[in-house]
């Protein structure tokens, strides 16, 4: 059997319900759902029962202590000179790269190939396409975006599900942070 999973922080309810609150404005954007948003740490991709299994293992390993966390400014990505997802970046934090290289370092002696895209915090908020609007008035209105400080006690391994509505995320493991 085969499982699409990554590996992912949630944001508290408070930083969740501030980022709901900027999701208009753009025509055609496609919103992301309140339960789709995450902070990446790792995507893994399809993997089979085994592996995912090693993966789970090895993050279980993971020893650091929780830290605080704040959301600050939004963004875009680009695919070909246009515009793919809007998103809320996250303050420098130190910490947050310290886990993200420790999630890395898990997956890599579990079998993964080691993921060669830079380390971009960030919470898609929108998927964008060459129907959607321009987004450089929503971007301008959000730009001194900021929620938090919020205290990162855990981070999750994710299943996604993708469906004809989208993805859905269920939470497979809980990791807590010391």
């Amino acid at each position: 059997m085969s499982h699409r999973l990554f590996v992912a922080i949630r944001p508290c309810s408070a930083a969740i319900n501030a980022m709901l609150d900027m999701m208009d404005g753009i025509e055609n954007a496609r919103w992301q759902d309140e339960t789709q948003l995450h902070l990446t740490l790792r995507f893994i991709g399809e993997v089979d029962t085994p592996l995912a299994n090693d993966i789970a293992d090895a993050l279980g390993g993971l020893d650091m202590p929780g830290f605080d966390l704040v959301f600050r400014g939004v963004g875009h990505f680009e695919r070909k000179h246009w515009p793919s997802a809007l998103w809320a970046g996250v303050a420098p934090c130190p910490e947050l790269a310290v886990l993200q290289k420790k999630v890395e370092r898990a997956c890599v002696s579990a079998g993964l190939e080691a993921e060669t895209r830079r380390f971009t915090p960030h919470v898609t908020l929108a998927r964008l396409n060459r129907s959607s609007g321009d987004p450089g008035g929503w971007l301008a209105r959000h730009g001194d975006f900021a929620a938090g400080p919020m205290r990162v006690d855990h981070f999750t391994l994710y299943e996604s599900t993708l469906t004809r509505s989208g993805s859905y995320y269920e939470p497979v493991v809980r990791f807590t942070l010391a």
